[in-house]
């Protein structure tokens, strides 16, 4: 491809981290302290890890594993004293690192791959109390976007991509980038998984048989990215490795036969297979043998402790469609969920994608679309299944969160290379997509601080006549910035999406390897 191909590549790349990142640092300093799920027991795990304690140590008559804590990040369990609770705001009255706090904390993630909690650490040994917390989330948000950033990069560089910008967008949506703006490696495994997606799209793209598509970027460049990806998602969690497999087997359903075969007869592909691999196994060691398996739930900890896989399965299926709403709106311990009202818009642009998929597609890119719909529900259920008598039922929407993004790019990458008939709407599309979007995370941010501010109880007015917390730099600042930073995200999409909505020198691409398949 032409050297101007190249640079737009690396102009969206670029310019997508940067937005990307703007938003999840805005998130990371207006959320309050420990209210990203599950933050307290992630980085507490953090920051004893960079000063050596790897595990945490069993204490007798204490739950957990228990690490140890340096003064200036005493635990206090006041500091939580909003969770779950929404109509209480965010005024604790408890500071991390005051003198009432506990120089411990027993962390349920205390066994977990140290991976995650090296790269976001280190910034507590410079700063202490909030601000470290802060900077430890500043550097969660900037790794996250990162990787969202190769996502726009490698979405824009073939000949065929109208589609793309819009496909790797969704990793925009607000809960994406606050759970990236965290301390907890949720965020890092739905940015890893973004750019996994579209890394290894790419990769079978340039072992398709023949005359392959035009690439901006050569072999090595993409295996760099799929190996980075890959292996930051297997050791983000536990169960990253079978998500490894999920993403590459719906992924290589995509492309076809022709290119993963010849991928995997590639003697130059063996080395880079062979390094995910063996990180694969050191993940896999890790939860083995390390001890972060969940263990044995009390029956009162979560629903259906003890029960069978087939009534863990049902209970799944009965709640599918409220792990996608979660999947969208649902922030903090379960007590800032958006009104149901509000996920419309994000409803409105994923069913119409959809619908343009099954309406253009020729069957067998059809047929894919309903394997990655299929996937999207059936995935959660069998793996929560599995493991119901052991945990009880634990899942959380944005345990989904790769999966749903990653069906998305899935839909456009089809419809950028099986669905010439309404190619014509693709740049209209992603613009006014991309602003339903934007204007859906500006409200989601307010809402957010409307929750913490002063508690849902109280009238919105509130926050202006007498706010009971305010982030750093207070919320109308925060939001107003959040609300500009969201509207540069949807013109860049949108110009993106104009700019890839006619093939690269008029050149025209063979279809989608498969797509003629009736």
């Amino acid at each position: 491809m032409s050297g101007e191909s190249r640079r737009r590549a690396d102009r969206a790349g670029l310019i997508g981290f940067a937005l990307v990142a703007a938003l999840g640092v805005l998130w990371a300093i207006a959320s309050p302290v420990f209210s990203v799920p599950d933050e307290n027991a992630h980085a507490t795990k953090a920051i004893a890890q960079v000063r050596g304690q790897v595990v945490g140590e069993e204490v007798p008559g204490v739950l957990h594993l228990v690490v140890q804590l340096p003064d200036e990040y005493r635990y206090d369990p006041r500091l939580l004293c909003f969770a779950m609770d929404e109509n209480r705001s965010a005024d604790c009255g408890a500071e991390l690192g005051g003198e009432e706090g506990l120089d411990w904390f027993n962390t349920w993630t205390g066994a977990y791959n140290p991976v995650y909690y090296a790269l976001v650490g280190w910034p507590s040994l410079l700063f202490g109390g909030a601000a470290g917390l802060i900077a430890m989330r500043i550097v969660s948000a900037l790794i996250g976007a990162a990787f969202v950033g190769v996502a726009f990069q490698l979405a824009v560089a073939g000949r065929r991509d109208a589609w793309m910008p819009l496909g790797v967008a969704f990793a925009g949506l607000p809960l994406g980038v606050y759970l990236m703006a965290g301390v907890n490696p949720s965020g890092f495994e739905v940015a890893a998984s973004v750019a996994l997606w579209v890394g290894v799209l790419r990769l079978f793209e340039s072992h398709v048989p023949g005359d392959p598509p035009a690439i901006a970027y050569s072999r090595t460049y993409l295996w760099v990215v799929v190996t980075i990806s890959s292996a930051a998602l297997v050791t983000a969690r536990a169960l990253g490795p079978l998500w490894l497999v999920v993403i590459v087997s719906l992924s290589a359903l995509t492309v076809g036969w022709a290119p993963v075969r010849r991928l995997f007869a590639t003697a130059r592909s063996w080395i880079w297979l062979a390094v995910i691999a063996a990180v694969g196994v050191f993940s896999l060691a890790w939860t083995l043998l390390g001890g972060s398996l969940s263990s044995q739930a009390r029956p009162g900890d979560a629903p259906l402790v003890g029960d069978t896989p087939l009534a863990g399965a049902v209970y799944m299926l009965r709640l599918t469609t409220e792990y996608f709403q979660q999947s969208v709106g649902m922030f903090g311990w379960f007590d800032a969920e958006l009104p149901p009202w509000s996920v419309w818009a994000v409803v409105a642009v994923v069913g119409a994608l959809l619908f343009l998929a099954f309406a253009s597609l020729e069957r067998r890119a059809a047929l894919v679309v309903v394997a990655a719909v299929v996937a999207c529900v059936v995935v959660p259920i069998l793996v929560q299944a599995r493991s119901v008598s052991q945990t009880g039922i634990i899942w959380q929407g944005r345990y989904g969160l790769f999966l749903y993004l990653g069906a998305l790019i899935l839909v456009a990458w089809l419809l950028s290379r099986g669905a010439e008939r309404v190619r014509f709407l693709s740049a209209r599309y992603t613009w006014g997509a991309a602003v339903l979007m934007a204007a859906f995370g500006a409200h989601a941010y307010l809402f957010v601080m409307y929750r913490y501010v002063v508690g849902l109880d109280d009238s919105i007015t509130a926050m202006w006549l007498d706010p009971e917390w305010q982030p750093p730099g207070g919320w109308p600042l925060l939001v107003t910035l959040y609300a500009l930073v969201s509207a540069a995200f949807a013109v860049f999409v949108g110009r993106l999406g104009r700019a890839v909505s006619q093939p690269v020198d008029g050149t025209v691409a063979a279809p989608v390897v498969g797509s003629d398949v009736r």
